[in-house]
């Protein structure tokens, strides 16, 4: 089984959406940085795992902790997934959810 894992990542908190492959459902989640444990969450999740994310500046740290995970991590441009989105209003959970369907595909 695959998981795909989108994330619209911010400097305090972060959207995240992940879409199990097995049975078709979407999950989410709201992390803050400063209270919840974010490497904890993200090594719940055994077997394959993809997580993608948009280019940002706010990204060093979590790029380093995934791949130490042992996560695959995919960067994709910003610009592009909003445009492939279909909706000019920006919108964090919409962002997350886009993603795995970006990654999978």
């Amino acid at each position: 089984m695959t998981l795909y894992i989108g994330v619209d990542i911010h400097a305090r908190q972060q959207t995240v959406s992940y879409l199990n492959t097995e049975d078709g459902s979407i999950e989410h989640q709201e992390l803050h940085h400063e209270r919840d444990d974010v490497r904890a969450f993200y090594s719940q999740f055994r077997g394959e795992v993809i997580v993608g994310i948009e280019a940002c500046g706010y990204t060093n740290w979590f790029e380093e902790m995934v791949e130490e995970i042992g996560h695959q991590l995919l960067v994709g441009d910003a610009a592009e997934i909003q445009r492939l989105g279909r909706r000019r209003q920006k919108n964090d959970r919409r962002d997350a959810d886009l993603i795995p369907g970006l990654v999978e595909a």
